[in-house]
């Protein structure tokens, strides 16, 4: 009976040590996503602000586009 349970827990200890392994190998994969990361994260930065001035582009558009209309407007009155 020790000897099988003797067993199992050196089945065990191999087990936790592959996984010791695994996640060492996770972990040196993942520190290389980490600059992928940080410029995913200034390419998000730098859309929200050409996001921001796209909407000032085109609320002033619109402001020419009434002005044009109007002064089409006073020229065929």
């Amino acid at each position: 009976m020790n000897v099988r349970v003797a067993e199992d827990y050196k089945s065990f200890g191999d087990v936790a040590s592959g996984l010791r392994v695994f996640v060492e190998q996770l972990k040196s994969k993942s520190g290389s996503f980490d600059e992928y990361i940080q410029q995913i994260d200034a390419i998000e930065q730098q859309v929200t602000e050409f996001e921001a001035v796209i909407s000032m582009l085109d609320k002033y558009v619109s402001l020419l586009e009434s002005k044009v209309q109007s002064v089409y407007r006073n020229l065929s009155s």
